[in-house]
């Protein structure tokens, strides 16, 4: 089944659209996406999947990103050790900690493909065992089309204190449904998200979806965001998320032994990487 979708423009007019990957950039992470963007390529073909990274620098540049953090809020940190002195990167609006560039620019998504067709956003601490093809093809189904985003509904409440970098692990409803959104970008009630919104809504209102309504939230089956140190270990992922960490990270090390397998199969991604881009 092709990929591509024909839609009708804001001018009555109709469109084909191909479907977009967003992922979310951070460069202390640069690694992640990179094997991210890999598996997206590999597991794909022979269909061709557009990827996006979300660079804050440059949606800084466009406008489109204005958001500021806290002023008592320093530079980003640059060690694990949760002991250290680091005071932490705080938003401006609810005074909450963020750990990541993307922790609100995912929510920019619909703008960015211009509120048409399909789009992906992930984490970059992720990467694909299946096809995303796999995915596309079930949200266009016309049983899925009252939906304006897809999720995994997880229940997960982290145990842990602290994530990358030492940065404080925050609770709030939802949690982890927006590391892995897929978007229905031309339902109509992402009219009711704007540009502004995403730049001064609080963390809370974007990350539970509050301009949506609960039945206009899709679900999908937690093997596309399999979580380590939580999601059953009996279930086959299609998506790996490492949320407490990743092999990326200097000193980390998994909790469960399922997690140690998937971020040794990660590792080998990683070196199929390395070695594609230093050969001539």
């Amino acid at each position: 089944m092709s990929l591509t979708t024909t839609v009708t423009n804001s001018y009555g007019h109709l469109l084909s659209v191909d479907p977009t990957i967003y992922i979310g950039y951070d460069s202390r992470e640069h690694d992640a996406v990179r094997v991210l963007q890999h598996t997206i390529k590999n597991q794909s073909h022979p269909e061709s999947i557009h990827t996006k990274t979300l660079n804050l620098q440059n949606l800084r540049r466009t406008g489109l990103y204005r958001r500021a953090p806290h002023i008592d809020s320093t530079c980003w940190a640059e060690t694990t050790d949760s002991s250290a002195n680091t005071q932490h990167m705080k938003d401006c609006f609810d005074g909450r900690p963020f750990s990541t560039d993307f922790s609100f620019s995912r929510f920019l998504v619909p703008m960015l493909n211009n509120y048409e067709g399909y789009a992906l956003f992930m984490d970059c601490d992720m990467y694909f065992r299946t096809t995303p093809v796999e995915l596309f093809n079930f949200v266009k189904q016309p049983s899925q089309q009252k939906y304006a985003v897809w999720v995994v509904k997880h229940l997960d409440q982290p145990s842990e204190k602290t994530k990358m970098y030492g940065c404080p692990q925050t609770t709030y409803k939802k949690k982890n449904w927006s590391s892995f959104i897929v978007w229905n970008c031309g339902h109509p009630s992402h009219h009711n998200l704007t540009v502004d919104d995403v730049n001064t809504k609080s963390g809370s209102w974007l990350h539970s979806f509050s301009w949506l309504q609960p039945e206009e939230i899709g679900s999908l089956d937690e093997s596309w965001n399999f979580l380590d140190n939580h999601s059953d270990p009996d279930i086959i992922p299609k998506n790996v998320h490492f949320t407490t960490g990743g092999p990326w990270f200097k000193g980390w090390t998994p909790y469960r032994e399922i997690d140690r397998t998937y971020s040794e199969e990660w590792r080998l991604l990683h070196k199929t990487v390395i070695n594609q881009t230093s050969s001539p």
